[in-house]
């Protein structure tokens, strides 16, 4: 079992100041104790009650973020959890995944969504379209990520997508291309899309593990329908983990253990006490190591 990192909060102490210095020290320690990979959401606003107080707290753009991290790392995985496929046009989203793979050395996810957070793309002045259309530009990105990663150039047109000569110069390093993750839970649209495009899935466990079963399922059955290995899809997961709130680390290995014996293979934790720091060094001393066995 694989852990990865999701910080999907960068409210620090010391204020936007210290933002640069408090992410380079918690990735740098994150990479040294083991975490696999490294996460941060597609948000403008945050999310109140779950990773804020208010939807005006501390907010980063996610890729700039990731081209910060890809200089400070060399081995974890880098991914937005997940990409608002409403927030940027399809063919720039994918030369900017392009650019991190590279600048990163080949370290990139491309993990995209429908979108949800109305309130957000609202205020930000970005159209907010009814959630088929959102699921048809979704479908349409991904289909266009798979027709220009299969070449240097390619034309595609959708309903929504239209690029008569993109470019795939230079190519990702990621071979065949960087993993692409759709993210969200949906048994109908969401883990059809992940059988038919995706090689991973990130499924949330505030859902709890039935209907986590039950969404594992449906990707079985749309794995049967398109004929696809269902074993080649990477199931990842998305929990809180708050070793100063309650959780244990023997707590976290019985989770990791249950989402193993389930077929998780990466479990992506954010940690509510990041910034202490003090979580890193128990993961690093009896989570990771012991989950790597799993």
């Amino acid at each position: 079992m694989y852990v990865g990192l999701q910080i999907p909060s960068f409210k620090c102490p010391g204020g936007a100041a210290a933002i640069r210095s408090r992410l380079k020290e918690v990735v740098t320690r994150a990479e040294e104790a083991g975490f696999y990979s490294f996460w941060v959401m597609d948000h403008f606003y945050q999310i109140e009650g779950l990773f804020g107080e208010t939807y005006t707290d501390p907010m980063m753009e996610c890729y700039t973020t990731l081209g910060y991290l890809a200089g400070l790392t060399e081995r974890a995985y880098l991914g937005v959890l997940v990409t608002g496929v409403i927030y940027r046009y399809p063919s720039i989203l994918l030369k900017t995944v392009n650019t991190l793979d590279i600048l990163s050395g080949g370290r990139a996810y491309f993990g995209i969504g429908a979108a949800w957070y109305e309130q957000e793309a609202r205020g930000f002045g970005v159209p907010f379209p009814a959630l088929a259309e959102r699921f048809t530009l979704l479908e349409e990105t991904l289909r266009l990520a798979k027709t220009l990663w299969a070449s240097d150039q390619a034309s595609f047109e959708g309903k929504h997508v239209v690029a008569p000569a993109i470019t795939n110069n230079p190519r990702p390093l990621s071979q065949p291309h960087p993993r692409i993750l759709v993210g969200g839970s949906g048994p109908k649209k969401t883990m059809r899309l992940v059988a038919q495009y995706a090689d991973a899935c990130n499924i949330s466990e505030r859902f709890g593990r039935e209907r986590m079963q039950q969404t594992l399922d449906a990707l079985k059955r749309h794995c049967e329908s398109v004929g696809r290995d269902y074993a080649t899809i990477e199931k990842t997961s998305l929990s809180t983990v708050h070793l100063a709130g309650g959780d244990t680390a023997a707590g976290v290995l019985e989770r990791l253990r249950e989402l193993a014996a389930m077929g998780f293979t990466h479990a992506i934790v954010n940690l509510p006490d990041l910034y202490e720091l003090r979580s890193l060094e128990v993961f690093a001393r009896e989570i990771i190591p012991a989950a790597a066995e799993l």
